[in-house]
């Protein structure tokens, strides 16, 4: 007869056996702001919405009392709102570039999809814009 080989494993609590994907999701986040190549949308402020899908990885767990255990959707709509209120951006794709940069400074955050809309912009349509998706790259230069 076989004797049983099994061996009873601890499991170490201190090390990390896990590793958490999380998204933090802004959904139609609406600003006035001056925005447009065009003179007439440099004169006045237009309505433009955002929406953005922020992914992050993380190796604990949030812990409830520490705010910096997240990424925090609040700080991210303020970081918009003080981009757009510090200078004129032509396009929204370089709009876009300036928020990429600024939240990419969170070294847990490795992928972003952004869409910026023009809600009044063309009589045809409810809104016109763009979405672009930026992943932080691995490979090294």
């Amino acid at each position: 007869m076989k004797k049983n080989t099994l061996k009873i494993v601890k499991i170490d609590k201190s090390r990390n056996l896990f590793n958490y994907e999380k998204k933090i999701l802004i959904n139609e986040l609406i600003l006035n702001l001056k925005l447009g190549y065009y003179d007439f949308e440099k004169e006045k402020p237009q309505k433009v919405k955002f929406s953005l899908e922020v992914d992050y990885e993380d190796k604990k767990p949030t812990n409830d009392k520490d705010i910096k255990s997240i990424v925090n959707y609040g700080t991210i709509v303020k970081l918009i709102s003080k981009l757009v209120k510090k200078k004129h951006y032509n396009f929204l794709e370089t709009l876009a570039e300036s928020v990429f940069d600024e939240l990419f400074k969170d070294k847990r955050i490795g992928k972003i999809m952004l869409k910026i809309e023009k809600m009044e912009i063309l009589k045809e349509c409810s809104s016109v814009g763009i979405q672009i998706t930026k992943k932080r790259s691995h490979d090294k230069l």
